[in-house]
């Protein structure tokens, strides 16, 4: 099982890390057009093995996508990351040429690989690479719902007092401030509906805190988060890899599904080792359903602004 993440910044290492330390991968190549920069991340890294207790190969490659060949998932995170007060829409000029450009490279070396996009803005990044290459539709996934989903459960954990382990909750919509759709309804404490313990009042504030999750962080750090990111990437891959058919929000091409088409936006899917196995339709309230298509519509807005 072969791994290639491009981009070796915060998030793209972090992704590297994590999915070394769960040891599903044989090797992980991480690429970055900066000089010795993947070199030095990839040694650093390596340098933990026997602490870490792992034995994935972790190689390090300054823009050289032939040792990318015959990966079996490919990870995008590269692009310019947020700086405070930016929104995910504002780097797309810059982002959709890397994008594009990293995609049909890693394609040529690796024609049967599963791509994962990170860059922002997302969704609009998953469309164009559903656009510009000829992969089908279940081996391109945007990375997004799953993040949003962690930071929905942690909001929620925190406002009941309770162990993470104890909550369960779901983001669908697209991967930006207005755009996620926090499904409050659907989630529970150890299987009981959290509505049950929480106010509508503190249950809108945990949904409002979901949505301007990022913006949160990048306001603190100066920049955007990489720990989060980088753990939901590495669980969308193992998934994929260890072939475990487990439900993750992902941003999708949508032909029909939810009465959306021709974009890509966030809904469950089932993810195992041929990449995207099924889109899972859930029912949704009326709200939910509006918000959604609202989210929608925001998200073709920002594709709108592409140069296909």
């Amino acid at each position: 099982m072969k791994v290639t993440v491009v981009g070796a910044g915060a998030v793209g290492a972090s992704c590297a890390e994590y999915i070394a330390i769960k040891d599903f991968a044989s090797e992980v190549v991480l690429l970055d057009i900066k000089e010795g920069f993947a070199e030095g991340k990839a040694m650093d890294l390596m340098q933990t093995a026997s602490l870490n207790g792992f034995d994935t190969k972790i190689t390090g490659v300054t823009n050289d996508y032939s040792q990318t060949a015959n990966s079996d998932i490919c990870v995008i995170t590269s692009g310019i990351p947020r700086k405070p007060g930016m929104t995910r829409e504002e780097l797309i000029g810059i982002n959709a040429g890397i994008v594009k450009m990293v995609s049909s490279s890693l394609i040529e070396h690796s024609p049967n690989t599963i791509l994962i996009v990170v860059s922002n803005p997302m969704d609009t990044m998953t469309y164009l690479v559903h656009k510009t290459t000829d992969l089908p539709k279940s081996r391109i996934i945007g990375m997004g719902g799953a993040l949003d989903s962690a930071r929905f459960k942690f909001r929620l954990a925190e406002a009941l007092g309770a162990p993470i382990s104890d909550v369960d909750g779901m983001v669908i919509g697209g991967h930006s401030d207005k755009g996620m759709v926090p499904l409050t309804a659907h989630a529970t404490r150890n299987s009981v509906k959290v509505s049950e313990f929480l106010s509508e009042e503190r249950l809108n504030q945990v949904k409002e805190d979901t949505k301007v999750g990022g913006a949160t962080l990048t306001k603190l750090l100066g920049t955007s988060a990489w720990y989060a990111p980088g753990a939901a990437v590495s669980g969308l891959v193992q998934a994929i890899a260890c072939d475990q058919k487990k439900m993750f929000p992902c941003s999708v091409l949508l032909e029909g599904e939810y009465g959306l088409n021709d974009l890509c936006i966030g809904v469950p899917v089932i993810l195992g080792r041929n990449g995207i196995e099924e889109i899972v339709k859930i029912k949704l309230s009326d709200a939910e359903e509006a918000h959604l298509k609202e989210s929608a519509e925001g998200v073709k807005k920002t594709n709108g602004l592409l140069e296909l």
